[in-house]
């Protein structure tokens, strides 16, 4: 080995033991999570060298998805003595292939130039791709060889793209190794991802997260941040006028007289009144109660309303409906009104992406999609963008802005004629706004895809140059091309021009670097980017992990580096389809996490801003006030690298944390675990736990003064308010844990005050399900009363229920003290939802009542399909006694 290969990071040595474990353990299959920049390729060389050492290797072979990554492996393998080739003959102890060796395969391209093409739609038409006769005989090669060890780097791929092609290859080694490496962390695999990972690899060895990494000096401090932007008044004038349609429909579905069996009469029988209940799918339930939410439809039976249903109707929850009743009831019909209704949707459907098939609504182009997603506004923030970078770093900045595509190959369709330019949203309209702009054009922008290099011809020449000291042959050959963005040309390809371009961007010949996710977005290494813009609209776990990867290497020539990740985003209020763009941030942001305003990490759009919902977009009116607040935490770069705490112990731990705002309290800081309430016990054995139900007896109070004060100051005053989030949380956390459903009960109860405010409650020494159910659980509780199968009681003390503090001043003797304490009593009682998951059955239901009456007070439980639950039901529905706000939010620790 090299004497100068840098010492293994605390995450490659973990990664290396828990691999050694498992196939000590008799595992001959592994795979491996760590982040772009975590060293998987390290991981893997090591793995070969140890056992081609030992003699359990005889070969390894390395699979990865590009040219790029193919030759990182064979020359980090030289530098750990290794002897490696890109041969099929497979003659060296290390060979690296791609995997269109194997098969044909496109994992570049995950996503098509137009963002109203499904993406899908491609890696349905690559999974379909077969062996052809070289790569059945590369896979001949492979099951001959004795000893194989076979590396499958960024093994993301082979789920989303290759699918049983995987298994079937994996089929013809039964005797090899294989070790998965990839970046792209559990969370984010779908179910029929996470499914083909336990049958083919048995489960993940090992994960870390970039969180940690960051912590162990290993990658940069990074913050995500989001620029919002509106359409031109051109777009949206075109948008608002698409709108139209759209709205028209929704204003005729509100008809009475629309259809033989109108929308909302529909809508009531098959959500509300429907008996027995009819299965609806989970899509169509979830507009129904948001539909609830806007006040047009009643609450369906059994129901719970949680942050994702408290936000009107979008057009996809019409569609999810509408289709319903068009498919069942419609469509069936002979009816002449309904053939009316029939066609009336038809038309109106092309508005918001939507076409009317034969198999029913089918998602179609969306041309306001496209608006949204090419928006000019977007490249017009992107100059303003860069321009800050320089301003606040000066000679640090490097930017790098990601697109999807060099050049927009789609047609424009006739509709967007003058409103959208053809090139708009490409690199190619990028690069010409950042050479053309003043603010911009000094820092010598460069473009660099798959086909071309472009920049203004100075940069150009100053390219040349540099490659002149290391090929003078080369340069001598390369030709610029002028034009409004000069082009190099000559006998190269980007195999060989991306070294030049690479080191001329770190050198600081280009602070700007243009290019496609498809060259730039993996396998790709920049230490010195210092920003990353980005304008994808992919939303592949694959495609999310890797841009974001790119800007996370740590550089030894700025130790204090802070990386920023830019997404600009569209938003408009003139059309119900104008948060797609904001829908498409948060599909990037789920299982990703990042830095808050308050130094907390978590993952979704609320690592952006506290305020940002993964169900909403936030208002246009809030647009320059968000801006702002982005704008001063990405100039305070310090702030962000001590909210990071890099150097300090964690737990590399992923859990729920319900975030609350409303009529509840917390236990002082630095009070502990949490306590019940006080108990009192009269003579006649009433007990009185933090609620009265009955005055004690002098019996009790024998010490009249000292017991008087004690139980007026213990048990009257803190019935006064509602109960504290920490009594409420442990009372879920016992009711769960009696009821045999998990977690640590009521000692894992954490609850915390920010300072804007907000309450943050999780349950600390539980395995992610059992927190989960915890977090989930706790909402509902201080959710309004909705339909729940039982409900628990809270008698409460109102203010003119205790006599004023001068009167107890004047209370004495036993017999005065006695007819004092009887004037204390509970005037009004407060009902509340038993949790769905404690209200299955009475014995769970029971359970949670026990653990209420410890830690709330005395009560009484009621089912509310009982005459007497019922009525409290009738009366109660729709009470919001805490007031409170709820959301879920994802935090790392």
């Amino acid at each position: 080995m090299d004497p100068s290969t840098p010492q293994l990071r605390v995450h490659q040595r973990r990664a290396l033991q828990a691999l050694e474990s498992a196939w000590d353990a008799g595992r001959s299959r592994a795979w491996i999570v760590l982040p772009p920049g975590g060293g998987k390729t390290r991981v893997g060389l090591e793995t070969a060298a140890r056992h081609l050492r030992d003699g359990t290797v005889t070969k390894a072979v390395v699979l990865s998805p590009n040219t790029a990554i193919q030759g990182q492996w064979v020359g980090a393998a030289a530098e750990l003595g290794l002897t490696a080739s890109d041969d099929r003959g497979l003659t060296a102890e290390l060979t690296s292939l791609t995997y269109q060796a194997v098969a044909i395969f496109d994992a570049d391209d995950e996503v098509a130039d137009d963002p109203d093409d499904d993406p899908d739609d491609d890696a349905s038409a690559s999974q379909l791709a077969r062996l052809h006769p070289n790569g059945r005989a590369l896979v001949e090669r492979l099951r001959a060889t004795p000893g194989l060890l076979l590396v499958l780097d960024e093994c993301h791929h082979l789920l989303e793209v290759w699918g049983e092609l995987l298994a079937e290859l994996l089929a013809e080694l039964p005797d090899s190794w294989v070790l998965g490496l990839t970046a792209t962390p559990p969370a984010t695999l779908d179910a029929d991802q996470a499914r083909l990972v336990d049958e083919l690899f048995g489960g993940i060895v090992f994960q870390a997260g970039v969180p940690a990494l960051v912590r162990e000096g290993d990658l940069a401090p990074y913050l995500e941040l989001a620029h919002l932007v509106t359409p031109t008044a051109r777009e949206e004038e075109w948008l608002a006028e698409e709108a139209t349609r759209f709205t028209e429909l929704t204003t005729r579905l509100m008809d009475p007289e629309f259809g033989s069996l109108p929308f909302l009469p529909w809508l009531d029988e098959r959500f509300v009144t429907a008996v027995p209940r009819v299965e609806v799918a989970p899509d169509q339930l979830d507009a129904a109660l948001r539909l609830h939410f806007a006040g047009l439809l009643a609450l369906p039976p059994g129901a719970v309303l949680s942050e994702r249903h408290r936000r009107p109707p979008t057009p996809a929850d019409w569609v999810a409906l509408v289709d319903d009743w068009l498919v069942r009831c419609v469509v069936p019909s002979e009816d002449p009104r309904d053939h009316d209704v029939l066609d009336v949707v038809r038309r109106a459907l092309p508005a918001v992406g939507y076409v009317w098939t034969r198999r029913g609504i089918r998602v179609g182009r969306s041309t306001v999609d496209r608006v949204l997603a090419r928006s000019l506004a977007k490249t017009t923030a992107t100059v303003g963008l860069v321009a800050q970078e320089w301003d606040v770093l000066g000679d640090h900045a490097r930017v790098l802005v990601l697109c999807d595509h060099e050049r927009a190959t789609a047609i424009v369709p006739e509709a967007l004629d003058g409103v959208l330019d053809d090139q708009e949203g490409s690199a190619r309209s990028v690069i010409a706004a950042l050479v053309g702009d003043p603010a911009t054009a000094g820092l010598d922008p460069l473009l660099v895809t798959g086909s071309t290099v472009a920049a203004g011809e100075g940069t150009l020449r100053a390219l040349v140059e540099q490659v002149r000291g290391a090929d003078p042959a080369l340069a001598d050959a390369l030709v610029v091309e002028p034009g409004e963005v000069a082009t190099l040309t000559g006998p190269w390809t980007s195999r060989r021009w991306v070294p030049h371009v690479t080191r001329f961007f770190e050198s600081g010949g280009s602070r700007v670097l243009v290019g496609t996710r498809g060259l730039l977005g993996e396998g790709w290494d920049a230490r010195r980017i210092s920003t990353l813009v980005d304008l994808t609209t992919a939303t592949t776990s694959t495609a999310v992990v890797q841009t974001r990867g790119r800007a996370l290497r740590v550089d030894p020539t700025w130790p204090d580096k802070v990386a920023l990740t830019w997404s600009v985003v569209c938003l408009t209020e003139a059309h119900p389809r104008g948060g797609q763009d904001w829908d498409r941030l948060v599909r990037k942001h789920v299982g990703f996490q990042g830095i808050d305003a308050e130094g907390d990490v978590v993952d979704g759009v609320g690592h952006l801003d506290a305020s940002f919902s993964p169900y909403v977009p936030p208002p246009v009116a809030d647009v320059d006030a968000l801006n702002a607040r982005m704008d001063g935490r990405a100039r305070d770069r310090q702030a962000v690298r001590a909210w990071w705490r890099v150097g300090t112990p964690y737990v590399d731990q992923v859990r729920p944390t319900l975030r609350v705002r409303g009529r509840v309290s917390a236990p002082a800081e630095g009070s502990g675990p949490p306590v019940p309430p006080p108990l009192v016990t009269s003579a006649d054995g009433v007990l009185v736990r933090g609620t009265l139900l009955a005055a004690p007896s002098a019996f009790v109070l024998r010490h009249r003064r000292r017991r008087l004060v004690a139980w007026r100051d213990d048990v009257l005053r803190p019935v006064l308010v509602a109960p504290s989030l920490q009594q409420l949380g442990a009372a879920v956390a016992d009711g769960l844990l009696s009821a045999g459903l998990g977690g640590p009960g009521s000692p894992g109860v954490v609850v915390e005050q920010h300072p804007s405010g907000e309450y943050r409650c999780r349950l600390d020494g539980a395995d992610e399900a059992s927190s989960w159910l915890f977090t989930e659980s706790l909402e509902q509780l201080l959710e309004p009363m909705a339909t729940p199968r039982y409900v628990v009681a809270r008698y409460v003390l109102g203010p003119d229920d205790v006599p004023d503090p001068g009167f107890w001043a004047t209370v004495r003797g036993a017999s005065a003290v006695r007819r004092a304490m009887l004037r204390a009593r509970p005037s009004g009682v407060v009902w509340h939802p038993v949790p769905s998951a404690l209200g299955v059955n009475a014995a769970r239901a029971g359970a949670f009542a026990a653990a209420w009456d410890r830690w709330v007070g005395p009560t009484s439980l009621l089912y509310t399909g009982s005459p007497e639950g019922a009525g409290v039901l009738a009366a109660q529905q729709g009470s919001d006694p805490f007031d409170a706000t709820t959301v879920i939010r994802r935090h790392w620790s």
